[in-house]
């Protein structure tokens, strides 16, 4: 669903469940709308919308300041009054971002004519105070080889009406924070709800960085962080697309209880799979591979907690999140549980709200924990494991009427690089191209640092002629992008080459064909991208001889 669609569907079910409350007033509804606006700030959270988010946190903070119990409803006219305020301030900021979201869709929209610019600018403001201008106009530079359109404003001056930035970078004068500034940054928060508020001079007094925050900020940076730091906080929030739904397994002998855990679960788009009887866990938890387990504390023929200490035995589940969730009181029986392999007890009958960010809270560790370990350190890609069973995973849903490029990209002489002006250069070298594959490529492509200076991309959904041009592109600008040390300024380039299904129908021969692709256009110069379609026909004829040795 496109994203506006799908913003617009959680709106009008938030205010539907409010005027349901109004109506009626019972707990039940109120819950229900509590729930509904957790969801729509897990939504633009996932989206990276973080002035959305804020104003979505505040609503919910001030709902669950009221939910109290069943007694305490229906609430009085004029706490309803007051989240009625709440809840028109909301919509009002959704509909203001709309042309942003709408913005954002079409950059990231496959262009068709093959001349097209593969995505088009993202807008940055840039807030400068006179003294610092020097730092913005370096700043400027860099971020329009990474593909960004920056407008320059000056500290307190009036922000343009047609134009929603990705991002709003501050660069204030030294040592000058005062009322004035915080109240200008919150006048810039309101009017870019939807954008990235980014302080570039961040003071080092704890009080200070926090009345920033206050006033409206996402992020606040040191001076001495510089460009390099700014660059991957803005690049980062192009990679917006939705993760796949996290899946909790629940381990429930009750039909009752597990559907309305189910439920619960449902509202803030959480999958579930539910185990009536515990005797097929552990095939289940096979199939299903799920992110967190809710686990019982009492069911027929074993327990909770036994069939956790089952599941810590087992190297592939040692660290799966398990929460109980159960109607045991004894403080030493909970605590006992945790001890032999829990996570997190919960009692029945349960918070749905609490419920449900105890489960994305444990979800998302979990899910950065094996991250961590798919992601290279130094460019924040993918690693050469992770890449490469992403590649397959686009192999596996491929059609044959459908479309997948894949390059593999080598820096050119980076060895001497390394050798004359040392590692650290080297590897700032290795940084801006994979920054550049990040500003340039869409969310959907695939990125991956393969080994040392080599890279792998995957463009889905374009022929593989304008994919050659999207990657000439780059390998163009790469080849002007400076890269500073200290002895000056040098420049690098890099050589491609590019592979297509169906004409390679598996990830290891598509890989293997930009390869022998990358190694031509080494040979015929460097500074180039080659295409394997004469490798293609080589392949083919080779492949009789393959089968009868076979």
């Amino acid at each position: 669903m496109p994203a506006r669609d799908e913003i617009k569907n959680r709106i009008h079910v938030l205010r539907t469940r409010w005027e349901s409350y109004v109506a009626d007033g019972t707990f039940d509804q109120f819950i229900e709308f509590t729930v509904a606006i957790n969801s729509l700030a897990e939504h633009f959270n996932r989206m990276r919308l973080p002035g959305l988010v804020r104003i979505c946190e505040g609503l919910e903070k001030a709902a669950l300041t009221y939910l109290g119990t069943p007694a305490s409803h229906p609430l009085g006219q004029q706490v309803i009054a007051a989240l009625q305020r709440q809840v028109d301030t909301l919509a009002g900021a959704i509909a203001n971002s709309q042309p942003k979201l709408q913005k954002r869709r079409a950059d990231d929209a496959p262009r068709e004519t093959p001349d097209a610019e593969w995505v088009k600018p993202r807008s940055v403001w840039l807030i400068v105070a006179p003294e610092m201008q020097s730092m913005a106009d370096a700043l400027t530079r860099q971020m329009g080889f990474f593909g960004f359109k920056t407008l320059a404003l000056p500290w307190g001056g009036a922000k343009p009406d047609d134009d929603m930035p990705l991002a709003v970078i501050f660069i204030p004068a030294p040592d000058t924070t005062s009322a004035a500034e915080h109240a200008y940054i919150a006048k810039v928060r309101t009017r870019c709800a939807a954008s990235q508020l980014i302080y570039l001079g961040a003071p080092s007094d704890i009080e200070a960085i926090v009345e920033l925050m206050r006033a409206g900020l996402d992020v606040t940076l040191p001076q001495e962080e510089g460009a390099s730091t700014v660059l991957s906080c803005v690049l980062d929030l192009v990679q917006n697309h939705e993760p796949d739904k996290y899946r909790v397994l629940v381990v429930e002998d009750s039909r009752v209880a597990a559907t309305l855990i189910q439920r619960t679960l449902a509202e803030h788009n959480l999958d579930s799979q539910v185990v009536l009887d515990p005797r097929k866990l552990l095939e289940e938890v096979e199939s299903y591979r799920p992110d967190l387990i809710l686990m019982d504390m009492h069911m027929p023929r074993f327990n909770g907690v036994e069939a956790t200490r089952v599941l810590r035995q087992m190297a592939a589940y040692k660290s799966l999140p398990i929460v109980y969730l159960s109607g045991e009181a004894d403080i030493g029986m909970q605590v006992e549980a945790l001890r032999l392999g829990g996570d997190q007890f919960l009692s029945k009958p349960f918070n749905p709200v609490l419920l449900t960010a105890v489960v994305k809270t444990k979800i998302e560790r979990f899910r950065e924990m094996q991250r961590s370990t798919r992601v290279d350190g130094l460019t924040g890609l993918m690693n050469h494991t992770a890449a490469k069973s992403l590649l397959k995973s686009m192999m596996e849903r491929c059609e044959p009427t459908d479309s997948l490029t894949v390059a593999m990209i080598d820096i050119d002489h980076f060895k001497s690089i390394n050798d004359t002006y040392g590692h650290p250069v080297g590897d700032q070298v290795i940084r801006s191209l994979a920054w550049l594959l990040k500003g340039r490529l869409r969310s959907t492509d695939l990125i991956g640092r393969y080994g040392g200076e080599e890279f792998l991309i995957a463009l889905p959904g374009i022929a593989p002629q304008q994919a050659l041009q999207v990657i000439d592109r780059i390998r163009n600008d790469f080849s002007i992008l400076p890269h500073a040390h200290p002895s000056g300024t040098l420049f690098a380039s890099f050589s491609a080459g590019v592979a297509a299904w169906p004409n390679f129908d598996t990830a290891a021969s598509l890989t293997e064909a930009a390869d022998h692709a990358l190694l031509q256009a080494k040979r015929y110069g460097r500074n180039r991208v080659e295409s394997s379609e004469n490798l293609f026909t080589m392949y083919r004829e080779k492949e009789p001889e393959v089968q009868q040795h076979h």
